[in-house]
């Protein structure tokens, strides 16, 4: 489903674009660093972004600048790996620097702490360049950083650099700064982004396992606060820290996303502008987005609505789906996870009557009461997430719960937030799958 009106307009800030000219650097292979072996430890998702494409027409422009981003981690450890993309890309990304430390302050900071500032580096150059279509993984970036703390990573672009690659609802302010000021404990913003730009991915250097929350905008943080980290997986992460269950929590949520279909919505809908935002449907990114998550060991489930909601009434028959097709895409999921040695859970899709997309009609709900039986009494996941039974009203259980509804009766508040959160079984993560 689309994020609101006023976070879509923030997400999609034009960037600015400094002087022409800079030079290519690149990076040339070498062996394996030694402390790069496995004996060295086990790695797990602390932080991730879903990369998408971008719509139709000019894209942003990077030009000697600098982006830097903060990264609400989930889990600590004394190394660190980031994971660029420019898989959605059809040219080379140069990266000039990239530079990594720990955050000052609090909501929209982007200091860093004094002598925490770090290199770093790629097969053991302090520079990159990104094929076409492809990610990038970092070496591993000697820094401590702690459970729940905030990481600042700067990277400086130095040529023309079209921005294809990105998350396009961050939900945190990241800021964009002239030059190569990847060490500055602070810069002076040219611009502010809610996006994350090329960035997908940080995990630490822990013996630990990570949960995988695989969704659309209810996961991704829609309509939530800005800088304040109130999606719910962030918030599950708190409650795991509390309860001492040693997991990674990483965000695979993304606005407007389908389980079965890439994005396609009806021509001259709202959505339309900025539907590629949308991202590949979840049967297509589950390689890249789940499995390829380090130390993955558990799966959650939380897509369905707008399979329903998307297509409205000018689809093409071939993407009005049924009740029977929506289980089908989520024992894919759940086949695919097992293969994997993953354990998988399923949310059950809330309650959407009376949104203000146009998503309801007594047919959909049919339907989604038909994939939420499913999901609770099926037997198929390996446990269940019953986010419909604590999100709806009481008294018109079609509804959100008011206490619970941002306002357009489709996506939750920051206190639906925290229910949601609240309502998965922290049992389910106590062990990895067999």
């Amino acid at each position: 489903m689309p994020a609101s009106e006023t976070g879509g307009r923030a997400s999609r800030r034009t960037v600015l674009v400094a002087a022409a000219g800079a030079a290519t650097v690149a990076a040339a292979p070498r062996p394996a660093l030694a402390h790069d072996t496995p004996a060295a430890g086990t790695w797990t998702a602390s932080w991730a972004a879903v990369p998408t494409t971008v719509p139709p027409g000019a894209p942003a422009v990077l030009e000697r600048q600098t982006v830097r981003h903060v990264a609400h981690l989930s889990l600590g450890g004394d190394q660190l790996r980031i994971r660029l993309s420019n898989e959605f890309g059809a040219e080379p990304l140069v990266v000039g620097e990239v530079r990594v430390a720990r955050r000052q302050g609090t909501g929209a900071s982007t200091a860093t702490v004094p002598g925490t500032d770090r290199r770093v580096t790629f097969s053991g150059h302090p520079s990159a360049t990104v094929p076409a279509g492809a990610p990038l993984v970092s070496d591993p970036v000697p820094v401590r950083v702690d459970d729940g703390s905030d990481l600042v990573i700067s990277i400086y672009f130095p040529q023309r650099t079209l921005v294809t690659t990105l998350a396009a609802f961050s939900y945190q302010e990241n800021v964009i700064a002239a030059g190569n000021v990847t060490a500055a404990r602070t810069v002076t913003p040219q611009s502010t982004v809610t996006q994350d730009l090329f960035l997908t991915g940080v995990s630490v250097r822990r013996r630990s396992g990570a949960i995988v929350a695989l969704g659309d905008s209810i996961t991704n943080g829609a309509n939530t606060q800005t800088n304040a980290n109130h999606r719910w997986p962030d918030l599950l992460a708190a409650r795991l820290r509390a309860a001492r269950v040693d997991r990674g929590v990483v965000d695979l949520g993304v606005s407007g996303n389908r389980l079965l279909h890439d994005p396609n919505p009806p021509a001259g809908s709202d959505a339309e502008a900025y539907a590629a935002f949308f991202g590949q449907s979840g049967l297509r990114r589950f390689d890249r987005d789940v499995l390829a998550q380090p130390g993955a060991r558990h799966l959650i489930v939380l897509l369905g609505v707008n399979d329903l909601g998307h297509p409205g009434t000018t689809a093409p028959a071939s993407e009005t789906v049924s009740a029977a097709d929506l289980i089908a895409g989520h024992r894919q999921l759940i086949a695919r996870a097992h293969q994997a040695g993953l354990r998988a859970y399923g949310g059950t899709i809330l309650p959407f009557q009376g949104d203000t997309f146009g998503f309801y009609t007594p047919e959909n709900e049919r339907k989604r009461r038909e994939l939420n039986a499913w999901i609770r009494h099926g037997h198929e996941y390996d446990g269940v997430i019953d986010f419909d039974a604590v999100m709806r009203d009481p008294t018109q259980p079609l509804r959100l719960n008011p206490a619970y509804d941002s306002g357009d009766h489709l996506h939750p508040n920051d206190a639906g937030m925290a229910a949601m959160a609240a309502a998965v079984p922290l049992r389910f993560f106590r062990q990895d799958a067999p």
